[in-house]
Order: structure tokens, then sequence, then C-alpha cells
């Protein structure tokens, strides 16, 4: 996704905290892992943060992940959602090939502009990325954040149609995180794309953990 996919949540955060979405794909070259991560953090160096609350959805995740393994020091806490960082080698390959139609369901036109936009414009990165996305297991790094004591979360939608619930708890647990499995207060079911396409609840279920960076 492109940041302006998570332009409403960053309204809403905006109310209470300073808000930065990165482009992950916006990097020159073949897209690497650490030159993302760098390329974070050297942002972060531009703009004289310090410290900062991290929050990582789906792909998102992993590079959240990296940079809090990198830098434990600068991260205050770390939220996953629905994250990619649960990853382990090909077992999201491994979903998307037995389940495909569970992609198209997650089709919305939110999503397919935004993809379609990141392809014409970072065609190679985003094969970078899907590629090292799909390979690479994150488990050292989730080990690291753990031993440092950054106060984690992991959020699950109630109804995720492309990575496993069972993942995300495997995930929070070698974080030493919280797990939470959300729902919407009307009863209805959400998916991997709950970030943006239900905004507000994804607020709510943030302001319930109490994290530092919202009541601070």
């Amino acid at each position: 996704m492109r940041p302006a996919t998570y332009g409403r949540l960053a309204e809403l955060l905006a109310a209470r905290c300073r808000v930065l979405v990165p482009d992950l794909f916006d990097v020159p070259g073949q897209w690497r892992y650490a030159k993302v991560v760098d390329a974070l953090t050297a942002t972060l160096d531009h703009l004289g943060l310090e410290r900062i609350s991290l929050l990582g959805h789906s792909f998102g995740g992993a590079i959240a992940l990296g940079f809090a393994s990198q830098h434990p020091d600068r991260v205050t806490e770390l939220v996953c959602s629905d994250s990619l960082a649960a990853s382990r080698e090909w077992s999201l390959a491994d979903e998307v090939l037995q389940h495909p139609v569970r992609l198209v369901r997650l089709a919305t036109p939110t999503a397919t502009k935004a993809f379609v936009r990141t392809w014409i414009d970072h065609p190679r990165q985003l094969v970078d990325a899907a590629w090292w996305g799909f390979t690479s297991g994150r488990e050292t790094s989730s080990e690291v954040v753990a031993r440092a004591g950054i106060p984690s979360h992991v959020l699950w939608a109630n109804r995720d149609s492309i990575l496993s619930r069972a993942d995300g708890e495997n995930f929070a647990q070698e974080l030493n995180a919280t797990f939470t499995v959300a729902s919407a207060a009307n009863g209805q079911s959400l998916d991997h794309d709950w970030m943006f396409q239900q905004p507000d609840v994804f607020f709510d279920h943030l302001d319930a953990l109490g994290l530092k960076v919202l009541t601070g």
C-alpha cells in the first residue's frame, strides 16, 4: 500500500500525536531490506526524532520489526497488525497459492488503486520486496526485540483471510507481546485490510492498548 492509503487513520492519530507514514517502496535501484531500514533511520535522524512509537501493518510490520531490533533504544513501543513479520520463509507464499481467492476478496478499490500505483512507480522494488517477504524468516529480530524489553503488541483481524491467526499468536509469544483479536462493535467481521478499510475501529483498538504516544 501507499502512504495515502492510510490517510484516514493518520488523521485520527494526528489529533493525539505526530504521525509519519513512509513509502517503503520509494527507494532508488534494487529494493533491499537493509537499505529500507537504513533509509527509515536516516529519515528519523533528518527530522531530529530520537525515540518513536512504531506501527506496522502487513508487510510494513517486518520493516518496523527490523528497525526495532537494530535500534531498540529508539523505540518506545511497537505495534504490529496482521503482519508479515510473522511469516516463516515460504509460509505466506504457501497460503497465497492455496487460497488465491482470498486475495481477490481483498481487492477493494482502495487496495487495487494503491497497488497499481506502486506497480507503475516502483515495479522493480515491488518484485524485490515481495521475494524478500516470501523467503525470509524473522525469528532473530523478534528475539532481539523481546530481550530489549520493548513494550510490544500484536493486533489481528478476527477474520484475516491472508495470514493465519496461529502465526500471529506465535509471533506475539516470540515478542513477549500482548495479542488482541479485533472485532467491530456491531459484530462486523474484520479482514486483513481493516487498518485502512475500518480506520475508526482500528484507532479504537490502538487506543485501548494504552500506548504512551496516545496517552502522554
